[in-house]
């Protein structure tokens, strides 16, 4: 073949490497479902991608932090369109948490853009604990550390994309859990019964009727049920 124009530039086509046969599926990498997870050629950032920010106000730090995890989609406007990680960055007031907030960011995003199966980066966050002690959340979650709130919040939005299955109770747990439910509300309803009392608070346990209605009259300790006092 003749070439007429100018050659501008080249590539070596090289052939590529094939799985050798004795390989089986389950020693290769494999994704959480089960499939085969294969790594894609490194993708350049698209000049928009979608975003997701989380806000992160902790009990250990009074300015409030902002999760963003932008995504870039694949395969858009076919049946195999999907949303993939592809950054993600932390900003916040507060300084002392900058070095570590720009390195970590900028590893987790290093790591999205490799591909496969991002999901293990979830528990290694998760497992990080912070030595004076974690904190609670509201609603009565503990969270051991900052990261593992990170670890989180990634968890959240890869479950949000459908990456990861959301967590869901099976018809047995569901049914336990309810019946614990109904069986603390009873024991509740029966205390707050029984903590009704017509009588002044404060009262003590008369000694002559069981009843909790001895209190001081007149400088006597008297009951106020049955009437039996000290001085009489």
């Amino acid at each position: 073949m003749k070439i007429e124009k100018k050659i501008v530039d080249y590539k070596i086509d090289q052939p590529r490497e094939e799985v050798p046969a004795e390989v089986k599926v389950a020693d290769l990498a494999t994704s959480s479902d089960g499939k085969v997870v294969h790594m894609h050629e490194k993708l350049d950032r698209p000049e928009m991608l979608r975003g997701s920010t989380y806000k992160v106000k902790t009990p250990v730090d009074d300015h409030a932090m902002y999760v963003t995890i932008n995504d870039v989609v694949l395969n858009e406007g076919t049946e195999y369109e999907s949303q993939r990680p592809f950054e993600i960055f932390v900003n916040s007031k507060n300084l002392d948490h900058y070095q570590w907030i720009v390195a970590l960011t900028r590893i987790m995003s290093a790591v999205f853009r490799k591909g496969g199966d991002v999901a293990f980066i979830v528990e290694e966050l998760k497992a990080v604990f912070d030595p004076r002690g974690g904190y609670w959340q509201p609603g009565g979650k503990y969270m051991p550390s900052i990261i593992a709130e990170l670890g989180h919040i990634v968890e959240k939005h890869l479950q949000y994309i459908g990456m990861l299955p959301k967590d869901t109770l099976d018809e047995n747990q569901r049914k336990l859990i309810e019946q614990k439910r109904q069986e603390y509300e009873e024991s509740k309803r029966q205390q707050d019964a029984f903590a009704k009392s017509e009588y002044p608070e404060g009262s003590k346990m008369c000694g002559k009727c069981s009843t909790v209605a001895v209190i001081m009259l007149d400088g006597c300790m008297t009951c106020l049920a049955c009437g039996d006092s000290k001085c009489s």
